[in-house]
């Protein structure tokens, strides 16, 4: 008998048992006329599907409902890896916490470490921008770091460890702060990460967490997004994280001034496919937040 069988299924997708076992004696019932009926065709040698067992195969349709086929998971794959990133470069986005009243000394000090590291330790290495933030999440400084590739990143690690004149700055910036986070990210292939320029006003970071399993569509329909916003504005960056806090995505604008940041906002919504991408993404967000931030006077995009 299958009935323990059955009962795995019907735990496994979440039916009544007593459905489950009627799924069971209806497959029966059909696999017995089959063998029962003389007239049936002598078929070719049997496929390796074909010698699947009942159980084999209804726990092969379980994890096709769960899981997905192995085609479409693969398929996902290799979109993943070789479509939605740029594969140039790696990034690192800092978000460092400064205890209040420090954030002058601390840009003093940042102010001399970082162009450090870009001039003298790390060749392989560049600063996209360091802001301070003005609006949201205060006390707080934010960091984007260029490397090209992993190696590049790995390099600058073990230089970082060994060169005396970092290890003094960076302990004097460590002084300064409540707590740091470092995330890993990869651009996307449809938003290379705008070269250094000296725009002046302000710069917006907006973040969503996404749901699992969600970057793809993501992708897909920003991919139309962007080309919208273009008519009104420079789009200076997009990321997706690798290491760190995962499904998470960042994308970085840049307005003269508030009162510009909503008319350009409010105008997007004219153009085709813009309604259709907030409409399309807006469930795919578990959480979201924005932070506006003035550049730093060594910042590569100020």
């Amino acid at each position: 008998m299958l009935r323990p069988f059955t009962t795995k299924l019907a735990a496994t997708i979440r039916v009544p048992l007593h459905q489950a076992i009627a799924f069971q004696r209806q497959v029966h019932s059909s696999a017995t006329r089959l063998q029962s009926n003389d007239e049936t065709p002598v078929s070719p040698p049997a496929s390796e599907e074909a010698k699947k067992t009942l159980p084999q195969k209804a726990s092969h349709i379980v994890r096709s409902i769960l899981h997905g086929s192995e085609q479409v998971r693969q398929e996902t794959k290799y979109t993943l890896s070789k479509v939605l990133a740029r594969g140039k470069y790696v990034h690192e986005l800092a978000t460092h916490s400064v205890k209040p009243g420090c954030m002058e000394e601390y840009k003093a000090v940042v102010g001399e470490l970082y162009p450090l590291i870009v001039r003298n330790l790390s060749p392989g290495v560049k600063l996209v921008g360091s802001w301070e933030t003005d609006i949201g999440e205060l006390d707080t400084a934010v960091h984007i770091w260029e490397y090209k590739g992993y190696p590049a990143l790995s390099a600058a690690y073990l230089t970082y460890r060994s060169d005396p004149e970092y290890q003094r700055l960076h302990r004097k910036m460590l002084s300064l702060l409540r707590s740091r986070k470092s995330q890993i990210m990869l651009e996307f292939q449809f938003w290379p990460t705008h070269p250094p320029a000296s725009k002046g006003g302000l710069y917006e970071l907006r973040s969503y967490m996404l749901k699992s399993g969600t970057l793809l569509e993501w992708e897909q329909n920003w991919r139309i997004g962007v080309e919208c916003r273009k008519h009104h504005e420079v789009p200076m960056g997009a990321w997706f994280s690798q290491l760190g806090d995962l499904n998470q995505v960042h994308h970085l604008w840049q307005y003269p001034d508030l009162q510009v940041r909503k008319e350009v906002r409010e105008s997007a919504w004219s153009e085709n496919g813009w309604p259709e991408t907030v409409l399309n993404t807006v469930p795919l967000i578990q959480k979201m937040s924005s932070r506006i931030m003035l550049p730093m006077s060594f910042s590569s995009l100020k």
